[in-house]
């Protein structure tokens, strides 16, 4: 063995060395897309203005093999067999029973208070119009969440598709990257 790397060409051995590197960090990239971390880019206006159409978030998607996605988790989901990336929040979780009732969302009977949605609201109420219309009550079956979009008029979300399946949550938006000077956490 001593004998080849004493007859191998300088170049070779510098080759093979740099080929490993790409190789190990090709494949630590990979283990890092698929199982911890992603890049996912908003696509619509279903989430304003908490979130908007062309902003840049990492996703977590190590987090849900430790836990359940919890209410108001900004969670990224697949919501069929398309592949298609939604973006969403979750207002409800397995055993809730989620309604909407005079522009106000319940969960178990209870008003949930959602400040997030205090500019929507006001523009809402500016136009005349209702935020979030009347629905439910639904009952969140096992092994589901129930999401839906901040900008609730221009949402397609559980009101519609019903609740969504824990497999097919992806993760958890943790923070925006991209405009540079709208950096920040999403709550």
């Amino acid at each position: 063995m001593e004998q080849y790397a004493q007859d191998t060409p300088k170049w070779k051995a510098e080759l093979f060395d740099w080929l490993k590197s790409f190789l190990i960090i090709g494949s630590a990239t990979a283990v890092i897309y698929l199982f911890i971390m992603a890049p996912y880019v908003v696509q619509g206006r279903s989430m304003e203005t908490t979130l908007h159409d062309g902003e840049r978030v990492i996703v977590n998607k190590a987090i849900y093999y430790l836990d359940d996605p919890q209410p108001g988790d900004i969670v990224i989901i697949h919501p069929d067999a398309s592949g298609e990336n939604w973006i969403k929040r979750v207002v409800a979780v397995a055993g809730d029973t989620v309604e909407a009732k005079n522009d106000q969302l319940y969960v178990n009977g209870q008003p949930l208070q959602e400040d997030y949605l205090n500019e929507n609201r006001l523009k809402s109420e500016a136009a005349g119009v209702v935020l979030t219309a009347d629905f439910g009550p639904v009952t969140v079956e096992e092994g589901s969440v129930f999401v839906m979009g901040d900008n609730r008029n221009n949402s397609m979300d559980s009101r519609v598709i019903g609740p969504v399946q824990l497999d097919h949550v992806v993760g958890r938006a943790e923070f925006v990257y991209w405009p540079f000077n709208a950096i920040r956490m999403p709550k």
